[in-house]
Parts: structure tokens; C-alpha cells; sequence
């Protein structure tokens, strides 16, 4: 088994977690920072990760924005994977979005920081968590377009948000700092840039990270029906595996890596959820936001504007080669991603458990840490019908213009019918008056 010690930044994040328990069960000595040590349920839950590791995770303080604890956290390290992002896997991606305002000069500063230190140890292989952002954050892809680890996004470009900016200027300082190290002074860099991460969290401190905002606003019904925009998405344990893989195989190091499992629409997601867990009492929305009510909420709403308007109906897809062949991961099922996300929330106690919940998710054996819903079955059942009736009033546009479109013909068969029925009365008549003539001369 290996016994080097592996540094893993961020290590009680969504991601680092779901890092450190691979690395454990693979029998390495793991390291994580955290930001504090004071918070000991958040420290017993992430030694409680692996309880028969071989080697028992050590824990340290270390903070992005500081000085320090990086000298104590990197001795005898000879390698680090830099998953500590203050935003944990991406800006606040919601149904409502909100794009995070961190300054990009920051997140460059501290990739630099960091570095500086690294150059000074024992280390000799870094693994940095970019993101898909750095890859291409434009509002609209180009056309036909299947991006790959050898686009880039425009920090310059007029449309790209905070967030996105920051991961590109961060990544970039990482592989010009390596650079420029002198040859006796090397270190590897790999980088994982994965999309939009996904999948069943750990701890129940995850409940603030992105992805679990997403998820519990989906779950929550926090709007009626959802936008027509889509996600690039992956499971948060392909992101492990990936970061495991690239500090095994000596392939991966001086490259990028995409990590992506496929491109849905936000209404593939909401309706793949809501097959599994609307017969369990979750009301989880699948209809289509019109576009004019998105446009509208705009005038209001900053994140609609900035985020989701411009990004309605389109599409950018990913090409994740270098995950499959060279770092030898295959995606996870969506199906699997979303549905082991969901259970998982449910049971951490970050979603409430409702009353038809049937407790058969990827974390099944954890018992729930929250009671049943207040709600009556009664009152689940009448929620669920008038969902049903407002689907039904839901009307996609092509929809409304085809009725509209069949209601003239429709209108003249029913003329058609009546002004026959008509002439049918109108002969009648006729023929009893002429009957009636007959008659007359004979008296």
C-alpha cells in the first residue's frame, strides 16, 4: 500500500471528502485542511469517513486567504490535490441563480500563494481542481461545437461572469508558475476540470454547497416549473476517481481533464427525479417556464438576467476522452448521479423525509436524521392533483400554436355539420308541403 502522505485542500468540501475517503480506502496517508478545528462534529464526521482505513485521517488548519499553517500542512508531502475552492464546486447555480462575486485577482493570488509554498517542500506532484468554466464560460457555444481541453475561456470577454473569470485566471497562474520553475525545481501538474458536480454528499455540512442549493430548490418546488437552459453535468465520485487516477498513472501529468458525464436540459433532470421520487410524496416540478415569464422576472431578478435569460436553448457540449482513456473513468448514470443525490439529502436530514419516503438510496443504511413531514397523506395527495392539473394547463409554445392553427378547421366541420343538419330540415318541410298540395284538388 502506499504510504506517502497526500495533502487534500478543502477536505471537509463536497468534492474534498468525497477525495479523502478514496484515497483512505486505497491505504493512503491523507491530510486535509480545514479552516477550522473548532468545529468538532464537523472533525468527528470526517474521521468517521473510512473507520477501518488503514491509516487514520490527520487533520490541519489552513486557510486559501492566509499565510498561515501551509508550512506545517505541506511538510513531508510530496503530494497535493488542490480541491479548496471558497465556493466549493462553481458559482451559485439555482433555479435562481446567483453568480458568486468573489474578485478574480484573488483566486489567482491564492492558486499563487499556495504554489510558492509548494516549491519550497517536498512536494513533486500537484493535482488543481479547475472547472469546465475555464474551458469555455460564454453565454452562447459556438455552433456545432464539442469543447475539449484545448479551449479556453476569454477572461477579457465582456460576457463572462466573476466566478468563471477567477477559475480561468486561477488555472492559468498554476501552469505559468510551473513553467517557469527551474528544472531541478519541477513539480507535476495535472489539472480536473469538471461541470457542474452532482451526486450523494457526504456529510451533512454539505447542505450549504452549491450543488445542494440546486438540489433542495428542485426538490423543494421552489418554483412551479423550471427554464428551458441546460447543465453540463458529472457525479461527484467520478470527480474522486478522477484525482486518484491522475496521481496514478504518470500520463495524466502536464494535461488537462474534463470531467463530464453528458449535457441535459434542467426539465430531463427535474423529470428523471420525479419519476423516482414523486411516488415516494415529492412534489418535484417538471413543467416548462415560458420564455416571457423568464423575460419578465428579468426586469427584477439580477441572476435571471445575467444568468439564466442569456443561456435559454442552448446547449454546450463537452468531450470527456481524456477521462475515459487516459484516467481510465467511466461516467456514472445520470439516473444513478440524481437519484443517489436525492437519498442521500434525504437521509443526511438536508431534505425532509416524507411520509411514503421508502429509505432505498446509495446511503440506505445510514438511518434518516429528521422526523416525517407534518403533512397528512391527504394533504400530499391533493398537492400531487393539483400538480397534475397544472401540468395539464401547461402548454409548450409549438403546443399552443397548433391548437391554434386547428381551431379554424375545427370550427368549419362543426358549420359544415350544422348547415347540413339544416338542409336536411328544410327538405323535410318541403316534402310535406308538396304532399299536402297533392291532397287538396282530390276533395
Amino acid at each position: 500500500m502506499p504510504e506517502e502522505v497526500v495533502l487534500v485542500t478543502g477536505v471537509s468540501g463536497f468534492i474534498g471528502s468525497h477525495v479523502a475517503k478514496l484515497l483512505l480506502e486505497d491505504g493512503y496517508k491523507v491530510r486535509g485542511t480545514v479552516r477550522s478545528l473548532e468545529n468538532t462534529a464537523k472533525v468527528d464526521a470526517l474521521k468517521a469517513l473510512v473507520p477501518d482505513a488503514k491509516h487514520e485521517l490527520e487533520l490541519v488548519e489552513a486557510d486559501l486567504s492566509k499565510e498561515e499553517g501551509w508550512d506545517s500542512s505541506i511538510q513531508g508531502c510530496t503530494v497535493v490535490m488542490h480541491v479548496d475552492d471558497p465556493f466549493l464546486n462553481g458559482p451559485e447555480i439555482e433555479v435562481e441563480v446567483e453568480v458568486d462575486e468573489q474578485e478574480p485577482a484573488d483566486a489567482k493570488e491564492e492558486m499563487v500563494r499556495v504554489l510558492k509554498k509548494l516549491q519550497e517542500s517536498s512536494v513533486k506532484k500537484i493535482i488543481v481542481m479547475s472547472s469546465s468554466a475555464a474551458v469555455v464560460a460564454e453565454t452562447t457555444p459556438e455552433a456545432d461545437k464539442v469543447y475539449t481541453e484545448e479551449d479556453w475561456s476569454d477572461p477579457e470577454s465582456a460576457t463572462i461572469d466573476p466566478y468563471s473569470k477567477s477559475k480561468v485566471l486561477a488555472e492559468k497562474a498554476a501552469w505559468d508558475f510551473v513553467k517557469e520553475l527551474p528544472e531541478e525545481e519541477k513539480i507535476e501538474l495535472c489539472v480536473i476540470n469538471p461541470a457542474f458536480v452532482l451526486g450523494p454528499a457526504l456529510l451533512e455540512s454539505h447542505k450549504g454547497a452549491t450543488s445542494m442549493n440546486f438540489m433542495t430548490q428542485v426538490m423543494n418546488r421552489a418554483y412551479p416549473a423550471v427554464p428551458r437552459i441546460s447543465f453540463a453535468i458529472c457525479d461527484v465520485r467520478d470527480v474522486a476517481k478522477a484525482h486518484v487516477q491522475a496521481l496514478k498513472n504518470p500520463a495524466a501529468a502536464g494535461h488537462r481533464h474534463i470531467i463530464c458525464t453528458d449535457t441535459l436540459w434542467l426539465r430531463e433532470m427535474t423529470t428523471t427525479i420525479s419519476k423516482e421520487f414523486r411516488p415516494q410524496g415529492y412534489s418535484v416540478p417538471t413543467g416548462q417556464l415560458p420564455y416571457v415569464l423568464c423575460w419578465i422576472a428579468a426586469a427584477f431578478n439580477r441572476s435571471m438576467k445575467s444568468f439564466i435569460l442569456p443561456r435559454i436553448g442552448k446547449q454546450f457540449k463537452f468531450e470527456n476522452k481524456r477521462m475515459v482513456e487516459v484516467l481510465g473513468v467511466e461516467p456514472t448514470a445520470v439516473e444513478s448521479t440524481l437519484h443517489d443525490m436525492v437519498y442521500s439529502l434525504v437521509d443526511l436530514g438536508i431534505l425532509r423525509k416524507a411520509k411514503k419516503y421508502k429509505q432505498v438510496g446509495s446511503r440506505a443504511e445510514i438511518p434518516s436524521v429528521n422526523g416525517e413531514v407534518e403533512d397528512t397523506p391527504e394533504k400530499e395527495g391533493e398537492e400531487e392533483k393539483k400538480e397534475e392539473e397544472g401540468e395539464k394547463k401547461e402548454l409548450e409554445p409549438e403546443d399552443k400554436e397548433e391548437k391554434k392553427e386547428n381551431e379554424p378547421e375545427e370550427k368549419a366541420e362543426e358549420k359544415k355539420e350544422e348547415k347540413t343538419e339544416d338542409n336536411k330540415e328544410k327538405e323535410k318541410e318541403e316534402a310535406q308541403e308538396e304532399k299536402k298540395e297533392e291532397k287538396e284538388p282530390e276533395k
